[in-house]
């Protein structure tokens, strides 16, 4: 006997839902039925939104981050300071330090890191557009806050050893405990950089 399914537009679109990060076959049927059967002009009002979002934004010509101009606000801020440049992998990476407000300066986005596994070699990234960027603007100081595993270790001595050649001082944000969190539960990795990280009380 024939088992009874979804018509092939209901298929196809929870196919399609599918590929979105995080959301598995039972998520995209739900999403997908839901859609279906929504009251009103909710589902077309997203796609909506989608496109328009699809269509505005852009990367940031100078850091690579969201914008719908040239600029993004960041770039655009004659109040930050200059001569403070952060490197990041992703430009997602962007707004968790800010949120901190403890930064003034400016980003670079990189758009990912050195991964040979992943075929990401040093001329996929903005790795060009970085040593442009200390050519030009001259910053006092390189702060790298990439992530502290393999390919971001190794992303970041890359990075070191192309500008070293500049007179600029080159940093990187100190990694050690979260808040909160417990001996019993570090690494010990995380537990050498706590302790060559240590700050005087």
């Amino acid at each position: 006997m024939k088992r009874t399914e979804y018509p092939p537009a209901i298929r196809d679109l929870i196919v399609q839902l599918r590929q979105m990060p995080g959301v598995g076959p039972r998520s995209a049927e739900r999403i997908a039925l839901w859609i279906v059967q929504a009251r009103g002009v909710q589902p077309e009002a997203i796609a909506t939104a989608i496109a328009e979002t699809r269509a505005a934004i852009r990367p940031c010509r100078q850091c690579g981050f969201f914008t719908t101009a040239e600029l993004c606000e960041i770039c655009s801020d004659d109040s930050r300071a200059q001569e403070l440049l952060c490197v990041v992998e992703q430009p997602t990476d962007i707004l968790p330090l800010e949120k901190t407000s403890a930064f003034r300066g400016r980003y670079h986005s990189l758009g990912g890191r050195i991964s040979p596994l992943d075929r990401v070699a040093p001329e996929d990234l903005r790795i060009d557009a970085l040593i442009a960027r200390v050519e030009r603007e001259a910053p006092n100081e390189i702060i790298f806050a990439l992530a502290a595993d393999v390919e971001g270790e190794a992303t970041t001595h890359y990075l070191v050893d192309l500008l070293k050649k500049f007179p600029v001082q080159l940093t990187r944000i100190a990694h050690g405990l979260p808040a909160g969190g417990g001996l019993e539960s570090a690494d010990e990795l995380t537990l050498s950089r706590a302790l060559s990280g240590r700050t005087k009380l």
